[in-house]
């Protein structure tokens, strides 16, 4: 995981260009800085965390033809497209290796293969660029274009700001080319799958569980410490419990994390299970002075200022502080609501139409959930990874036959909690879902001290585009902290604040 920044002029690129945009997101990487100017067209910056290939994992990348290379994020089938394309090419054991390898040879049409979260800049000396980010958008990236000059950062706080009015959000599973301009090269969710209508229940939860069983494998690939996020609900609990059996398998107890107000549901669920899993667990609590006195740093940090993105976003943000002092990365639970049909509207607005709207939902999780996810943990440099929203994980899910995720006695997702039957304690496995703001006390603390606090005549008098005085309120924080960033080019909104 790391942070990226970058440059591109089709006839001159000033030597170090886009240093304020790395000092800017510094934050990203403690582990390390370099940039490289290339054939005089583009500035490539990356700032690292460590997490694969410590010593000779340094960024940016060399690679054949003279491209160079920098990638935020993880390739998780690196090893397979090492052995795949030979070791001629390659000279050191970065995952992010096999991206660079993979573009000199076959251009950005190839990068459908990587399996991962990534988002990439890489350039050659005679004025090639390209751009491109994973199919979900796991990982941020953002463009602007002023005056023929293109900029690429990880984040928005990166563009100066005379840029920000331009910048808008680099689509997930595109590339860009000055010669070709924007190309899609994946979708969220594969244009052909299996066809697997009547599938009987018993195959599909085992498939399920082998699916993911295989995904949390591969992302605990590291060669440091893996933790896991536990909130106590059914997705990270799984998670958690196939982490666990992975790491005993070689003589290692996993780390888990939790946070909520001192006695809430989640806290107490996720204490729960780790005891039945057996793991290191550890605990951040807050209340509703360490809330409030975050939400600068939180929305900030966010870059949105969307009510519902931010309550979670605050209880994400005292649980990546706790964790980074410990491992350098974790995974979570991300994206089996959009897999497996776990949110109640879903069954009550979208019953006939339940594949369409699940799809919808995914292409949407890279300016909502996983906006969320990805900068409050790299705002303590630490690493967040989805297994869920592996690709092997998503094809299957989402080739599922319908009636498989519908409820049944008012619970949502009983297929994927069948297929991990035994894995967890009932009260665990079928425990009913609350959103995570609000299973961890943080919706109760914010929302009631901002309804006291703005008026209805400063919400009814503001021209911000907002939906509640607890937005007005995030929305002053946010334009504090990105003044000429305009709201419609970045922002993914939820339905309702």
């Amino acid at each position: 995981m790391c942070g990226i920044a970058a440059v591109h002029h089709p006839t001159s690129v000033p030597t170090a260009a886009g240093q304020p945009m790395l000092d800017a997101i510094e934050h990203r990487g403690p582990d390390g800085r370099d940039h490289r100017q290339v054939g005089g067209y583009a500035w490539l910056g990356h700032v690292r965390l460590s997490i694969v290939d410590l010593d000779g994992g340094r960024q940016p990348l060399a690679g054949p033809g003279g491209w160079s290379l920098v990638c935020n994020g993880e390739i998780y089938n690196h090893a397979e497209l090492r052995d795949e394309l030979g070791e001629q090419d390659f000279r050191t054991a970065s995952d992010s290796e096999s991206a660079l390898v993979l573009l000199a040879r076959f251009g950005p049409a190839a990068l459908g293969r990587l399996q991962g979260m990534w988002a990439l800049c890489a350039a050659a000396p005679d004025g090639r660029f390209v751009a491109a980010r994973d199919r979900l958008g796991i990982k941020p990236l953002y463009w602007a274009e002023v005056g023929g000059t293109r900029y690429f950062a990880s984040e928005l706080r990166a563009f100066p700001t005379e840029v920000q009015a331009a910048v808008e959000t680099f689509p997930p599973g595109c590339s860009w080319t000055p010669e070709t301009g924007l190309v899609r090269f994946a979708d969220p969710v594969p244009e052909v799958l299996p066809d697997r209508a009547g599938l009987p229940a018993e195959i599909a939860e085992k498939m399920t569980r082998e699916v993911l069983v295989d995904s949390v494998r591969r992302h605990l690939m590291a060669d440091v410490e893996v933790g896991v996020f536990l909130s106590g609900g059914l997705d990270s609990s799984i998670v958690a419990a196939i982490a666990a059996e992975e790491r005993a398998a070689v003589g290692q107890r996993l780390k888990t994390f939790a946070v909520g107000t001192a006695d809430s549901p989640d806290l107490r669920a996720a204490r729960a299970a780790a005891e039945h899993l057996g793991t290191e667990h550890l605990e951040a609590v807050f209340d509703a002075d360490r809330a409030i006195a975050a939400l600068d740093a939180v929305v900030a940090s966010v870059e949105s200022f969307d009510a519902s993105l931010i309550r979670s976003a605050v209880p994400n943000w005292f649980l990546a502080e706790l964790a980074a002092g410990h491992v350098k990365a974790v995974l979570t639970g991300e994206g089996a609501d959009e897999l497996f049909a776990g949110y109640g509207y879903y069954h009550r607005s979208h019953a006939t139409d339940l594949p369409g709207e699940l799809a919808r939902t995914l292409g949407e999780l890279h300016g909502l959930n996983l906006q969320r996810c990805d900068r409050v943990t790299m705002a303590h440099g630490l690493e967040a990874r989805v297994p869920f929203l592996d690709a092997d994980v998503i094809a299957h899910a989402m080739s599922l036959p319908p009636e498989l995720k519908e409820l049944e006695d008012g619970v949502e997702k009983a297929h994927l909690r069948r297929a991990f039957t035994g894995w967890l304690p009932d009260e665990l496995l079928w425990r009913r879902k609350s959103q995570f703001g609000t299973g961890s006390g943080a919706q109760d603390l914010l929302t009631p001290h901002w309804e006291s606090r703005v008026t209805d005549v400063d919400l009814a008098t503001t021209d911000a585009p907002v939906r509640s005085k607890e937005e007005l309120a995030y929305h002053r924080i946010f334009r504090n902290a990105l003044p000429g960033v305009r709201p419609e080019a970045v922002l993914t909104r939820f339905a309702t604040a």
